[in-house]
């Protein structure tokens, strides 16, 4: 049996009524934004979800990251009754319910990843009409790398992005 997914109002209910709301998202998405209350406890981590027998409700932005998770959660839950927030916290938010934001926070790291990566290519294919055919090379690399990345969960992008100076409270955290 699958968790069911139940919409932003019950999941508030829910937690109004004792639930705890987890966060699966990265500790840097969650800075960025967040549910008041949400306890975040990334997907890497959920075997350390204590959930002392109260009821659970997961969360990530979109919901994709949990429903695609789902047995990983419900065995974290370990008995514990269970559910994920439809549409994650970007659903919470359409349905007018309260979040966090803390501009100060840097973007996502994989938001960066992805602005770096599609900075590089322009900038490579606009190098390589205008100035010499060898910047062309510069696209190509990072294409191959974010090949690598998503054949394999590695990034090396990300990794370098992490230990930029605005990245750093991150790293402390």
């Amino acid at each position: 049996m699958t968790i069911k997914a139940i919409a932003p109002a019950d999941a508030r209910r829910a937690v109004e009524a004792g639930a705890l709301l987890v966060d699966i998202r990265e500790a840097d998405e969650h800075a960025r934004e967040n549910i008041p209350g949400a306890v975040n406890v990334p997907l890497s981590r959920i075997g350390d979800v204590a959930a002392l027998g109260r009821p659970l409700v997961f969360h990530c932005r979109s919901g994709m990251r949990t429903a695609a998770n789902a047995e990983a959660l419900k065995a974290a839950a370990a008995g514990s009754p269970c559910h994920l927030l439809e549409g994650g916290i970007d659903g919470w938010r359409t349905a007018g319910l309260p979040t966090a934001v803390d501009r100060k926070q840097p973007l996502e790291i994989m938001r960066q990843v992805q602005i770096s990566a599609g900075s590089l290519t322009l900038i490579g294919i606009a190098l390589g009409f205008l100035v010499h055919p060898g910047f062309f090379g510069l696209a190509a690399f990072v294409g191959a790398g974010l090949t690598f990345a998503g054949t394999t969960g590695w990034c090396g992008m990300a990794l370098l992005l992490r230990r930029m100076p605005w990245n750093r409270a991150l790293q402390a955290g």
